[in-house]
């Protein structure tokens, strides 16, 4: 079984049991903690994009190439989700809602990620994302549910 193989067959079976975001964590954590090993299952990133590796009802599994300088607004993908970079960085910039502004958010915390860190976000959790190099960053994001089909 491949590395790749193993990712998703371990992030499927952390589904039954108790926690199972928790346990998606740890799993990433662990792919992501050796980025060489993972870059080489998955290969260089050749172009941006969302790639996807497994997708269900439950879970999908997708291989993020955010592309140089790239900039995504806040947003909440209204499920859970891990993040685990394997090259270049990935700054998330987190967003509270402003409770007398109606649809307005303000900044409320960040974290950058590079090769070798993961994050858990929640599912109300508010972010946006840049790739502040010169180059691709890849990433792996397992999200609790259908990421392109959300309830």
């Amino acid at each position: 079984m491949s590395r790749v193989e193993q990712l998703i067959a371990d992030c499927r079976a952390a589904l039954a049991g108790d926690e199972p975001q928790e346990h998606v964590r740890e799993i990433v954590a662990r792919a992501v903690c050796r980025p060489a090993e993972l870059l080489g299952a998955l290969g260089e990133p050749q172009r941006a994009g969302l790639h996807e590796l497994y997708r269900s009802a439950e879970l999908t599994i997708v291989n993020v190439v955010w592309g140089p300088m790239m900039a995504i607004p806040p947003h909440n993908h209204g499920m859970w989700a891990i993040i685990g970079v394997y090259t270049g960085r990935e700054d998330n910039i987190f967003w509270r809602r402003i409770p007398a502004a109606v649809g307005r958010v303000e900044a409320a915390g960040a974290r950058v990620l590079c090769a070798g860190e993961s994050q858990s976000l929640g599912r109300s959790v508010i972010h946006s994302v840049t790739n502040p190099i010169g180059r691709l960053t890849g990433a792996i994001h397992v999200y609790g549910g259908d990421f392109f089909n959300p309830e």
